[in-house]
Formats: structure tokens, sequence, C-alpha cells
């Protein structure tokens, strides 16, 4: 399997995984945002510990990849941080739509700090996946502005993030020590607003937010796995397959059917990822 192949096939089950952990934070019900952020970025942390003990690993990160390294966790903390701001003040519809941006960032910023720049097929692909997730997600436009500016922030903190991703797993660092790194800081970052703010929880509640952790431990493993193959102008648009895995959770375990604009935004998502692989295997077949 090609390096292109098995990052889409990464992002994909990334893609999976995260939107199984909206649809656990979901069901975990009206609870403080910043409750929520910790037990994502707690699970995540104590199972990349348990992983890295279990291989008998050794963290090697290297003197030279401590800045990059850095600079993914609070890019990747300020994107979540950020996102979950939004949600809390402006409509979900909008604030996805908001945090829907990070592979057009994730594209351009890849550009300035590892030099692959895209090219106009590859920004059409991400345009009109995004627009197929439009259809679907269902922006209503009316946001505040501090909130909407927000919401964007936390596109661009997630599509740096991603970046930093690659340049480290280009480096050498390893995916585990790399996310291990990420869930530790923002557990700590999170750690006084989870104090300052914690609402009692039931059991189910708390099972909730564990197996939300759990995929979202997942989701991050596998696309630190996506971005070490294969460059962000290559495979973000699919990443906007979660938007399909998310109408999947919420049909079958939400009771929501989708309209028929959903139908159409799922298409043109699918219709965009399909162009993507399409030219390389009419490139393989004529060979």
């Amino acid at each position: 399997m090609k390096e292109k192949q098995k990052g889409i096939l990464y992002i994909i089950t990334a893609a999976f995984f995260f939107s199984l952990m909206t649809l656990f934070v979901r069901l975990s019900g009206d609870l403080p945002t910043m409750q929520k952020a910790l037990f994502r970025n707690l699970v995540a942390m104590v199972l990349s510990w348990g992983m890295l003990l279990y291989s008998r690993e050794k963290i090697e990160i290297g003197k030279e990849n401590l800045v990059d390294l850095l600079l993914r966790a609070v890019c990747g903390t300020v994107g979540l941080i950020c996102n979950f701001y939004a949600i809390d003040r402006l409509n979900i519809s909008d604030a996805n739509m908001l945090n829907k941006l990070s592979p057009f960032f994730a594209i351009l910023m890849s550009g300035f700090i590892l030099k692959e720049k895209a090219k106009k097929e590859e920004w059409l692909a991400v345009f009109i996946a995004f627009a197929g997730a439009l259809l679907v997600i269902k922006p209503g436009f009316s946001m505040h502005a501090g909130p909407a500016f927000m919401g964007a922030l936390g596109g661009f903190g997630a599509g740096v993030a991603y970046t930093f991703v690659r340049k480290l797993s280009k480096n050498g660092v390893k995916g585990s020590v790399i996310v291990l790194f990420f869930s530790t800081f923002s557990t700590i970052v999170t750690l006084p607003g989870f104090v300052l703010s914690y609402q009692p929880m039931t059991w189910k509640q708390l099972t909730y937010l564990l197996l939300a952790g759990a995929a979202a431990t997942g989701g991050q493993l596998a696309i630190t796995a996506a971005y070490a193959y294969a460059p962000a102008k290559e495979i973000s648009v699919f990443d906007y397959i979660q938007v399909i895995f998310a109408a999947i959770w919420g049909f079958l375990v939400l009771g929501q059917v989708p309209d028929v604009f959903s139908f159409i935004g799922y298409g043109i998502i699918i219709l965009a990822a399909v162009t993507r692989v399409l030219p390389e295997k009419t490139s393989e077949i004529k060979k």
C-alpha cells in the first residue's frame, strides 16, 4: 500500500473515531465545557501512557523537536478550547461550520511551514467538500463577532496543529509520543477550568465522557498517523467524511432523519473524495 493510500485510510479512521467522540459528548448531557474537555484529554493521556509502557518504547524527542512539539500542543489545545467556546455560544451548526475550516488552514500552513504547496485542483476538491458539508450542517449565519472569531480560531488552531504533526513525524517523532505530549499538555491547561466549573455527574454521564475520551484517543492516533504518511494537500478532503459518519450516528442513535439537502451534501463530499483517488488509479491502469 502506498504512503498516500495509508494516509487516506488513517484520516478516514480518524473521522470515524472523532464522530464517535462527538456522539458521546452529546450523550453526556448538559455539563460544563471544560469538564467535557478535561475528560477528552485525560483519558487520552492515560491511554497514551499505558500504550507506551506496554510497548516499552523509549520516549525519544530530541532537543530540535521540542519547540515544534510544544507548538503542536498549544495550537491543538487552543483549537479545542475555542471550538468548545463557540459551541457554547453559537448555534451548533455555525460552530461546526467554523471548525470545518481546519482542512483549509492545514493546507495553507503546510505551504508556509513545510513548503508543501497545493495545486489548484487540490484546493478545489477541499472547497467542494466544504460546500457539501455546509449543505449537511446548514449554518444559520446568526453569529456574533466574538464567538465567531473564536470558532474560526479553533479551526485555525486545529489546522496548524496538523501541520506540526506532519513536521514532527517527518523528523522521526513517534505518533504515540506526539499524542501523549498533546494530551498531557491539554489536561494541565484545562484542569483549572474543570475545578472551577465542576458539576456532579451520574454514572451514565461519566461513562459517556470516558467513552468520548477513548474515541478521541483513537482519533488522535489515527490522524497523527495520517499526516505522517501524506501531506495535507493530498488527504485533507477526506476529513469531511466525518460529517457522513456523524449523520449515521445521528440516525441510528438519536433518531435524526437527514433531509434532501443533507443527502445532496453527502453525495458532494463523496464525489470530492473520489476525485482525489481516481486520477491516481487511472494513471496506474495506464502504466
